[in-house]
């Protein structure tokens, strides 16, 4: 997320009840500032792609151009339902069996890999710097390092499902199946934080 300033944050919680548009002249009058800085901060705001023109309003006078925040800048506000995505899955491996939780997380993995296109083509070592990129988009902290053996492996020392794992260990199959299909290699996890140790450690064969 790019970061912006209190004020632009506050232009853009104005545009949240406003989803029809505002006006240079409508922001300036609402915060009591000038024209001159509110168009400073549209300014930036459009160009990270956070506001855009989204209409003109012919008056008696010149044009005036209406702004809309985009889902960018919607995106902008926190969504705190990582709580309901937890209670969700938990409520649904509730109704499974441990084998029936295993084929599941394996299809979610499976389902993400199969809308990441852009390990498509690309060498080993390029899909595996690609699918740390993702990792730690997805929260999983991940670094690229060497086993005790020697081995090139992925240590990720963030579970993005910390507190529901421990009930249901088998959710790291969604892991597995999204660093196998992303990576079209084997893999297997040789440390894992649900058994005691202090991060999860994934050896992938080929990768050396």
């Amino acid at each position: 997320m790019n970061k912006i300033s209190q004020r632009q944050h506050e232009i853009l919680e104005h545009f949240l009840s406003r989803k029809q548009g505002l006006s240079i002249e409508e922001l300036a009058a609402a915060l009591g500032i000038s024209r001159t800085a509110v168009q400073q901060h549209f300014i930036t705001l459009e160009n990270e792609s956070y506001i855009e023109k989204n209409a003109t309003t012919k008056t008696t006078g010149r044009p005036v151009i209406r702004y809309a925040i985009t889902d960018k800048g919607i995106n902008h506000f926190p969504k705190h339902y990582a709580w309901l995505a937890d209670l969700m899955l938990e409520n649904l491996l509730e109704t499974f069996s441990i084998e029936d939780s295993e084929i599941y997380m394996t299809k979610l993995g499976n389902k993400l890999a199969g809308q990441l296109h852009q390990f498509e083509g690309k060498p080993l070592t390029e899909r595996v710097m690609q699918l740390m990129v993702v990792m730690n988009e997805l929260g999983f902290v991940v670094q690229e390092t060497q086993n005790e053996q020697g081995k090139k492996c992925l240590q990720a020392s963030n579970c993005i499902y910390h507190d529901l794992v421990k009930k249901y260990p088998q959710i790291c199959q969604f892991d597995l199946a999204l660093i196998k299909n992303t990576l079209n290699e084997s893999v297997e996890l040789t440390r894992s934080m649900v058994k005691g140790d202090v991060l999860c450690e994934f050896l992938i064969s080929n990768y050396e």
